[in-house]
């Protein structure tokens, strides 16, 4: 199979069959053999139906209903999971990402030889209370990742070679960082092509102004995740024992000056009655903590099942 069309939604019934009957033309019209699996994530309205109506004329569609609205990384992750096509392609079901990009999506991936493609609304119709956000959260995803040459990493238009969607895990809230994920799992060549934006034309955004803030801490966790998950010591126990040191320093450097006071005659106050002494204390006993607690994350990471799974790509 050439291609697998990938669609979460939530409460989009209006525009479901006039997505898929557009899918459906570019798809004939290029002559590829194709699957386009919708993902119902808990919607309340009569979405599921839509897709069973549309599933029992057309073999091509597949559906998956969850019991609850779960969010849109869990509704990828099934989605890819269930994938057979070469290519896996990932749209929002709003009628906002244009199907008529699929197939130079499709060939960006096949002949240009990219892990991922991801789409770029260069073109935005929405309010500026949504774009300037955006282009803050692009800009810091792009200093953090590494990943210079794209400019809209939430972009729900997107194309994968079939190996990443089956090497990657999606969670959380982490398909805003799709093209992150990929990059740690060893998927580099990850291109970029713009895409038109069209105006919503049936219901309300889903997303809400928190997406932002939860987007910057989920970047946070990703990035500590991908630079220490499988070495905490190296984070932990290094500020652990800096941290130490200093306070170890200080505690000398209080105990030398008092010895010093009494040597010379000076006037001099009890090492206790110092607050210099009971802050380097503390310093002393937080890098104590966070050594510990690297020693035990080590301990952990050496025992979890998943140690020693790394993405091979090739044996001879």
């Amino acid at each position: 199979m050439d291609i697998s069309v990938v669609i979460p939604l939530y409460n989009e019934e209006e525009s479901l069959p006039e997505l898929y009957a557009w899918i459906q033309r570019v798809m004939e019209a290029n002559g590829f053999s194709y699957e386009v699996i919708f993902v119902n994530d808990g919607s309340t309205d009569r979405s599921w139906n839509v897709i069973e109506e549309l599933s029992s004329k057309h073999e091509q569609v597949k559906g998956i209903k969850f019991r609850r609205n779960y969010g849109k990384s869990p509704a990828l992750f099934c989605g890819f999971k269930k994938a057979e096509g070469d290519v896996v392609i990932t749209m929002d079901a709003d009628l906002q990402d244009s199907p008529d990009e699929i197939p130079e999506l499709y060939r960006m991936i096949t002949v240009e030889g990219y892990d991922l493609v991801s789409g770029y609304k260069k073109k935005r119709y929405d309010p500026l209370s949504k774009t300037i956000p955006t282009k803050l959260f692009n800009a810091t995803a792009r200093a953090v990742s590494g990943i210079k040459n794209l400019h809209d990493f939430n972009c729900g238009l997107k194309a994968y070679r079939k190996e990443v969607v089956k090497s990657i895990e999606v969670y959380g809230e982490m398909h805003r960082y799709i093209p992150y994920l990929a990059k740690t799992a060893g998927f580099c060549k990850i291109g970029e092509k713009v895409v038109h934006h069209q105006a919503r034309k049936y219901g309300t955004t889903k997303f809400g102004l928190n997406r932002f803030v939860n987007g910057y801490l989920d970047l946070i966790s990703l990035w500590f995740l991908s630079k220490f998950g499988i070495k905490p010591m190296h984070i932990f126990g290094l500020l652990g024992s800096v941290m130490f040191i200093f306070g170890f320093i200080a505690v000398v450097i209080i105990g030398v000056h008092k010895l010093y006071a009494m040597y010379c005659g000076l006037p001099y106050i009890l090492i206790t009655d110092s607050p210099y002494f009971y802050l380097a204390l503390t310093t002393m006993i937080l890098g104590t903590q966070l050594f510990l607690a690297g020693f035990l994350g080590e301990m952990i990471a050496r025992n979890a099942p998943e140690r020693n799974n790394y993405n091979i790509e090739k044996e001879l």
